[in-house]
């Protein structure tokens, strides 16, 4: 297992800037061009460049198109990812970058996300900075085991910036909000009084990361430096990517179940309790209605963990309820060995995940998040393209090679 730190703690975060610091930490270029390639409907380059910002070496990352002014909306971006060929854990990562987008864009404007026209976050240069960035971080989880990406504290900037309604304070609004229950600030002593955090940045860093926080503990193998457009003086307009192999607990420590009774939350709030958790290296979490003294009703939080996250864990709880107090048993665990194939239906590839006990196939189950998008792109029920989903995922039960 590996683990990757992303330092936005000093110049923040934009799309080209994670595209540099994936090329300096050795993704190759050409699987981050061949991944912008596949979606971009006109030509788009990628060249990267050895820079310095400051006192620092870094890698700048140029994605150059040909001019264009051309305002996308969430629904445009998504049929370009939809129909694109793309291996799918950077298509699902992408389209959830601009999903995250249009959300915050949606609710700072008061318009449905799905008519939200990205203006500079629907040009050319963007779609091809998220692509890319998935493309790359997906490499490292393909090459390099990365289970974990751990983001820093984020700088934003002071000031204002000229964007296409204006002139804005910083940060951004659509920043703000996609940066909700993150800690950010406006930068260290001697920062520019400018944007620092772009919206895709800040999309991209709330889509990758599992955890929030200074370094953890890991064995650095590989940095990357990348460059901001800027070169401000006295300031190193940098973002910096570190992957190494992750710390483990203790050998043999068993994970958690972590519980504790809350009957005094809004309920509204769960689904983000929910998701911080799981940001916070949960590996599930869920809840159990419940009948509590005085007749009150509650809910009983249960999340599962492993023993090197507990500690994450259970500061995320903390933060986003109102317990006091938590309990913790110690759990054996028995799980399959997975595996991730495709199948094809009227032409839309759905991810497969297939499961074996002693080596012996005994589950392949579609992925219904592919399901869903499919049955949208093709205009049928999501049931009937589900059915032939799973009919097609049976003749992996017929092919020995699967069984050995």
């Amino acid at each position: 297992m590996s683990t990757a730190w992303i330092d936005a703690s000093v110049s923040g975060a934009s799309g080209d800037m994670l595209l540099g610091a994936l090329v300096g930490a050795g993704v190759p270029l050409d699987v981050i061009q061949g991944a912008v390639g596949a979606v971009s409907p006109e030509p788009v380059t990628l060249h990267a460049e050895s820079v310095r910002r400051g006192a620092l070496a870094a890698t700048r990352c140029h994605v150059e198109i040909a001019d264009s002014t051309h305002h996308r909306t969430w629904r445009d971006v998504r049929a370009l990812l939809t129909e694109a060929s793309l291996a799918e854990p950077v298509r699902e990562a992408a389209l959830r970058v601009f999903e995250r987008l249009a959300v915050a864009e949606g609710a700072v404007h008061g318009v449905a996300p799905e008519e939200i026209s990205f203006h500079e976050v629907g040009a050319l240069d963007a779609i091809a900075d998220v692509v890319g960035v998935c493309a790359g971080f997906a490499w490292l989880r393909a090459e390099h085991g990365l289970t974990e990406v751990v983001v820093s504290k984020v700088a934003v900037g002071s000031g204002t910036v000229r964007a296409a309604h204006g002139t804005l304070p910083v940060p951004p609004p659509a920043v703000a909000e996609l940066l909700r229950g993150v800690t950010s600030y406006a930068g260290p002593p001697g920062a520019p009084e400018t944007e620092l955090c772009t919206p895709t940045g800040a999309a991209l860093l709330t889509t990758l990361a599992t955890g929030w926080g200074a370094q953890p503990a890991m064995a650095v193998e590989r940095i990357g430096v990348g460059a901001g457009g800027r070169d401000p003086e006295g300031h190193a307009n940098v973002l910096r990517l570190l992957v190494g192999a992750a710390e483990t607990g203790p050998a043999g420590a068993p994970p958690l179940q972590i519980e504790t009774n809350i009957d005094d939350l809004d309920p509204r709030l769960w689904p983000q309790v929910i998701a911080a958790l799981l940001a916070a290296g949960a590996s599930d979490a869920w809840l159990t209605p419940i009948l509590m003294k005085k007749g009150r009703p509650a809910h009983t939080l249960s999340v599962l963990v492993a023993a090197d996250r507990a500690a994450q864990v259970r500061d995320a709880i903390f933060r986003h309820t109102t317990t006091l107090g938590v309990r913790e048993v110690p759990l054996g665990k028995h799980s399959l060995d997975r595996e991730m194939v495709s199948v094809e239906v009227d032409g839309r590839t759905i991810a497969v995940k297939l499961a074996r006990h002693d080596g012996t196939l005994v589950n392949a189950q579609p992925e219904f998040d592919d399901v869903v998008r499919a049955a949208e792109a093709l205009g049928r029920p999501v049931s009937e393209v589900l059915a032939d989903a799973s009919a097609a995922s049976r003749a992996f039960f017929d092919r020995t090679t699967f069984l050995e």
